[in-house]
């Protein structure tokens, strides 16, 4: 071998130990991310040398995988939050906070009054009963839309991480484009492009395809385009407050609807947990509230005693409600957010300035034969009331139960559908941030770096360097030595 031909070789070899060390110190660097993927410095002899081509450790089944494992995690946490700040209306159920506990209290106080007609602080009780079951429904109904409008405030963020990513993404794989195009190493803007993905998965279900030069678009898991050459525009119009009944607004990709009732869907991701809080959970559970207290209403109603049994249109007693209609039976449209505006009748609640005889004797109408305040032993209105609280009753099926129950029950069978929401979320979550964690560790088993792994591959390349090193030395003194002969 020829002096020159020694040398290139000497150093093109103590470059490439040199570059092979850069990658190591790189993977070491990089060890403590978990977006970082492990560098591969791969010796190629060309030219009577050596060179180094630097490529990534990958393993594509793994990433998709945990993407949409990272989709679906994040959409079961949002429920989660949802159930976790519903279960405020619920409280400690040792307190007695619940609805079902609240109508346990009232019937158990109108059932000693209905015993003992003439106390009239039995009487005051009962209407005490009534206004701490108002009052409750009133807060719950405040909690539901406040649930709602966090829900919607939280899309409105989601939709413009979504935009922020997407834009990104476009840097990201231009610069893998022009890399790949130009044949450098594209490994850190690989793992720059990976990053953004896993985080926009957290948003939103999504799909890729890897194209020319390792150009990438995204779809979402229905199959809408987020990303193609450019990315698409994720809109979304914030809902300033919610009421019962309010409709929040959509998520539109390039005026593609992709939530609630749209045509593609998604399936999964922060923004599908935060549309079924807004649109599906907390709208059940206002219905159940507002059939409780339209239940409570009619309970309490009064009809024309003068035919037997009472008949005619009801209309409201010792419960009534604010807004239009009053005291009219609710029905139709005003059932939507009765919850909110039950209240006790003033004619009756003494705090009001109301008579509280008139829950024994009648308000609109005269039950007791003596008048309001007349016979004082007349029970048969209290009587016929805690008939009424305690009659099997149907209820909407939509709102989880078809079956015919009484108050008592519905109110309860409200809680337990609430708290089991509640306990299948919580339960889902664990699964699915378990397989998320089985799935990132698989995937930083697969391409993640190995300490051990790169300190015996530091060892191993010093070793080269030192050796080029001495054989560039003795190159370098022999040819001193020819041209000393020559000179």
């Amino acid at each position: 071998m020829g002096l020159s031909l020694a040398l290139n070789t000497a150093r093109s070899s103590l470059q490439a130990s040199s570059t092979q060390m850069s990658v190591i110190s790189r993977n070491n660097a990089g060890a403590t991310d978990a977006t970082y993927s492990r560098k591969i410095a791969s010796l190629v002899t060309a030219d009577g040398g050596v060179r180094i081509s630097v490529r990534r450790s990958s393993d594509t089944a793994l990433f998709f995988k945990m993407l949409s494992t990272t989709s679906n995690a994040a959409a079961q946490q949002a429920v989660l939050e949802g159930y976790d700040k519903l279960k405020n209306t619920v409280g400690d159920t040792s307190l007695n906070q619940s609805a079902a506990a609240k109508i346990g209290a009232l019937n158990s106080a109108l059932a000693q009054y209905a015993n003992k007609p003439d106390d009239a602080n039995l009487g005051r009780a009962v209407v005490d009963r009534a206004g701490e079951l108002a009052t409750m429904l009133n807060e719950a109904t405040k909690t539901v839309q406040s649930a709602r409008k966090e829900a919607d405030t939280k899309i409105a963020e989601s939709v413009g991480r979504v935009n922020d990513l997407l834009g990104q993404f476009e840097t990201a794989n231009k610069a893998v484009i022009q890399g790949s195009a130009a044949g450098i190493d594209i490994s850190d803007a690989l793992d720059a492009r990976d990053k953004i993905l896993a985080q926009l998965s957290e948003e939103m279900g999504i799909t890729v395809s890897t194209r020319e030069n390792n150009d990438m678009a995204i779809y979402t898991d229905s199959g809408v385009t987020l990303f193609e050459k450019t990315p698409r525009s994720v809109t979304f119009n914030p809902t300033s407050a919610f009421a019962p009944g309010t409709v929040g607004s959509a998520v539109y990709v390039d005026g593609v609807q992709i939530t609630g009732q749209g045509p593609m869907p998604i399936h999964a991701g922060r923004l599908v947990g935060l549309v079924a809080v807004r649109d599906d959970i907390t709208v059940t559970y206002q219905g159940q509230l507002d059939a409780i207290a339209a239940t409570l209403i009619d309970a309490f109603g009064e009809a024309d005693p003068s035919a037997t049994p009472p008949v005619g249109p009801k209309v409201a007693g010792l419960l009534t409600y604010s807004g239009s209609g009053a005291p009219a039976m609710p029905s139709g449209a005003g059932l939507v957010g009765l919850a909110g505006r039950i209240t006790t009748n003033p004619g009756i609640d003494p705090s009001k300035g109301g008579a509280v005889e008139a829950l024994r004797d009648g308000l609109t109408y005269t039950y007791n034969p003596g008048g309001i305040g007349g016979n004082a032993a007349f029970a048969e209105r209290l009587n016929a009331i805690a008939t009424g609280m305690n009659a099997d009753r149907t209820f909407d099926p939509a709102l989880g139960h078809g079956a015919p129950a009484s108050l008592q029950a519905f109110s309860t069978f409200s809680a337990a559908w609430l708290e089991s929401g509640r306990k299948t979320a919580s339960a889902e979550v664990d699964y699915r941030v378990t397989l998320l964690g089985h799935a990132s560790e698989a995937l930083s088993n697969a391409t993640g770096v190995n300490m051990d792994d790169e300190t015996a591959l530091m060892l191993q390349v010093e070793k080269s360097y030192s050796a080029s090193a001495k054989l560039l030395s003795v190159i370098d003194e022999m040819l001193r030595t020819l041209l000393n002969a020559v000179n």
